[in-house]
Parts: C-alpha cells; sequence; structure tokens
C-alpha cells in the first residue's frame, strides 16, 4: 500500500476509511474517497496513537492500523552491517574511525528501535552528511555562526528559535555529536530524555555512546515523518525532515543509495 493524503481515492482509501472506523474513528461515508472528514479522523486516530498527525497515512500509520504488516526484526539482520560495507559508504573516511564507532550507533539504533534497514541507512547517511568522517565533532567557526569581528559563535547568542539566552550559550551550545546538536533548547530537551546534564556539561554531546544515543533518539523523535518519507523515495524529504534545508544532500543521498544496495 502506497502513502494515501486528501484527495486521493480508490480501493485502498476505502481499506482506510473501514479500517478507522473499526477502531472507532469515524470517517463518514465509506467511499474510497479521501476528503476532510477521512482527513479528520486519521489526524485523531495519528494523535490517540502517538504518531506524528499529519493526516497522511504512511508506513507508520497503516501499520497500528492493521492495513500493512511490521516488519519483523528477522528480516534485517544487523550482522550485515560491517565495517567494510560501510566503509563504502564513506569512501573517504579513515576505516578506523567506523570500527570505533559503528558499534555505538547500532546499539543506540536497536535501543531505540530503529534497527531495521531503512531507519539504520537513513542513520548511516545522516552521519555521512553531518560529520563525514565517522565520529562526534563540534561544529567549526563560519560566517553563519561568527560575526566578523566577534567571539566565537556570538551569532548563536541571542538565537530564540535556539533557546540561547545570550553570551556563552552560542559557543557553549554549538552543535556537537553524528547530528550536530545545536542550541540550550536542544540540549536541554534531548539530555532530559536520555538522563544526561548536557547543560552542565554539554562537551558530552561528543561522547561516542552519547553522541550514538542522541542520534537515535534524534531520529526516533521524528520517525513517522522519516519514514513517510523513505516509503515515498523522497530522500529530499528525509533530509529535509532532519536538517531543515538541504545541506550535505548530495553525500546523503550517496551514502544512503550505496547502503540501499549493499543490504539488499
Amino acid at each position: 500500500m502506497s502513502l494515501l493524503k486528501e484527495g486521493m481515492s480508490g480501493a485502498e482509501v476505502k481499506r482506510l476509511q473501514e479500517a478507522l472506523k473499526r477502531e472507532g474513528f469515524d470517517p463518514g461515508v465509506i467511499d474510497g474517497d479521501f476528503g476532510l472528514g477521512t482527513e479528520a479522523a486519521v489526524v485523531a486516530f495519528q494523535k490517540s496513537e502517538g504518531l506524528t498527525a499529519d493526516g497522511i497515512v504512511g508506513e507508520q500509520t497503516q501499520i497500528a492500523l492493521g492495513l500493512i504488516a511490521a516488519e519483523t526484526s528477522q528480516s534485517f539482520q544487523l550482522d550485515r552491517v560491517t565495517v567494510t560495507n560501510v566503509s563504502k559508504m564513506f569512501p573517504h573516511t579513515p576505516i578506523g574511525n567506523i570500527k570505533i564507532h559503528l558499534p555505538f550507533v547500532l546499539d543506540a539504533l536497536t535501543l531505540a528501535g530503529l534497527a531495521d534497514k531503512p531507519m539504520v541507512l537513513m542513520a548511516l547517511a545522516t552521519i555521512r552528511a553531518e560529520t563525514a568522517g565517522f565520529e562526534p565533532i563540534s561544529e567549526g567557526k563560519s560566517r553563519f555562526n561568527t560575526s566578523p569581528n566577534g567571539h566565537p559563535f556570538d551569532l548563536y547568542d541571542n538565537r530564540k528559535d535556539l533557546g540561547n539566552r545570550g553570551k556563552p550559550d552560542g559557543n557553549s551550545f554549538k552543535g556537537r555529536g553524528f547530528v550536530q546538536l545545536t542550541g540550550r533548547a536542544n540540549y536541554q530537551k534531548f539530555g532530559t530524555e536520555i538522563g544526561k546534564d548536557l547543560i552542565g556539561n554539554p562537551s558530552l554531546a561528543n561522547d561516542p555512546k552519547i553522541a550514538s544515543t542522541l542520534l537515535a533518539y534524534f531520529l526516533k523523535n521524528k520517525e513517522s515523518r522519516i519514514r513517510n518519507c523513505l516509503t515515498e523515495h523522497d530522500l529530499t524529504g528525509a533530509r529535509k525532515v532532519v536538517n531543515g534545508g538541504s545541506h550535505g544532500l548530495k553525500e546523503f543521498k550517496a551514502a544512503y543509495n550505496i547502503g540501499n544496495g549493499l543490504f539488499e
């Protein structure tokens, strides 16, 4: 079953409507037309299940409604994600970095329930786009974060969208880790989720185990939207969910596509 959304029609939409009604979320007339009533029922169901309430019926919503079966963990064996294979996704990366950090990443994805092929590839491709050396790193100075005559990361100091409160928040909560966690608000949010004081000790975000856990939690928080994009083979959209734009998109796509071929 493909992704379903408002404006579509046909037998798959009718099955969706029937499933929604069985679950107690009445879409109105069961007519195979994905109208506003069906969309409202989908949103209500998604909220009930703790899914992203976007009214779009992707893989996770379809699984929750029983429209498709969830893939079992046995369908993708993590032992296929070897250092040798991953090094092909990271052609310019020292293999020693992959040997050190890959076990931490795979352990974190497993604990987060993201050890299936699409999400493993998503995580690895994200690392390729964010920190191509396959090691947690701190963000470097650039014209986007540091003014010509300013102290390091002064352009981040007063970024309300990052939750920063002025100097020295810009430098203290600069990007770190595999996914470049940035800003006081994110350090607070994800530190609380993983049980680490990232506000008091921001450099912990570069510890390999913690950086891997942060990557997994970050992807888990956006899982439904990412899976919807991957189901539609929309790698540009998947990258945008994580990055908010297209930075590193070429590297992301290259790594994902190479891995997708390796782990057939």
